[in-house]
């Protein structure tokens, strides 16, 4: 006797008898297990955000470059201010890149500001490895 749409519940898979073994009944939902799982992701995320924020995003050492010009072939001078706070010292990580983007000059320059100020205008210039196309400022720290 072949089975036809009549003798077949809708919304149940027809599976030959013993062919596949037992059927499971669908496992309980663990609400609770999977709320604290999120709730240990969300803590987890939000101690590495306020660690790297802590470490690289202090808004306190903002660094804008003016200018970068005297563009030769063993370096480039890099203008730019850094908003420090008041009468505080900092150190700002210059680099000069080439025109395909390659790293070709790093230096580190300590900036501090007078008192009673909180911006200060620096100057310095990186040395390269050949000629770069750009000068940038990657950031501002406070001094160690």
């Amino acid at each position: 006797m072949t089975e036809t749409h009549a003798t077949i519940p809708s919304g149940a898979p027809v599976f030959p008898a013993g062919r596949y073994g037992r059927r499971r009944e669908p496992g309980r939902r663990r609400p609770l297990l999977v709320g604290l799982l999120v709730a240990a992701l969300v803590a987890g995320l939000g101690l590495a955000a306020a660690q790297l924020y802590a470490r690289y995003g202090d808004p306190a050492y903002d660094a804008q470059v003016i200018t970068y010009t005297d563009i030769d072939d063993s370096g480039v001078r890099v203008d730019f201010r850094v908003t420090l706070p008041e009468g505080g010292s900092g150190v700002c990580l210059l680099r000069a890149r080439s025109h395909d983007g390659a790293e070709v000059g790093r230096a580190e320059v300590a900036v501090t500001a007078a008192a009673g100020e909180r911006q200060v205008v620096a100057r310095h210039r990186v040395t390269t490895t050949e000629r770069p196309f750009i000068g940038e400022v990657l950031r501002c720290r406070p001094a160690a």
